[in-house]
């Protein structure tokens, strides 16, 4: 029944106007204006995200959002100069520029954590 069905994800946040400049001008994204005040994110492959106002939203606690980066080194360093900061975490063990190094250890591969400024969790990882 659904196997033709053109899916789409979705997450909230709690400022739409905010969120609509993080994703735009600091990530580059094309951002669309949705019905009732949400937004749609544009990403490669013809596909959409919804993002809606929600009043009271919790920031996710896992990752809602990865990007593939052909290297992850460049793609850091380009964000960390548009202002974003890398999470640090302990478990898995993430080096000084917030990256998890699994390729180098034969155990997943290498990626970096960021929030967007609704508190939701957004990778970039390396294809």
């Amino acid at each position: 029944m659904l196997q033709k069905s053109k899916a789409f994800s979705g997450f909230s946040v709690d400022d739409i106007e905010k969120v609509k400049a993080f994703y735009q001008d600091t990530l580059g994204l094309t951002v669309n204006d949705g019905p009732m005040g949400t937004l749609e994110l544009d990403v490669e492959g013809g596909t959409w995200i919804l993002v809606y106002p929600k009043p009271n939203h919790e920031p996710a606690t896992f990752t809602i959002l990865n990007f593939p980066v052909g290297d992850i080194d460049q793609a850091v360093a380009e964000l960390s100069a548009k202002g974003i900061v890398f999470e640090q975490y302990d478990e898995p063990k993430t080096d000084d520029k917030g990256v998890y190094r699994g390729a180098e250890q034969d155990s997943g591969p290498n990626i970096a954590w960021f929030k967007d400024p609704a508190g939701n969790i957004l990778s970039v990882i390396e294809e």
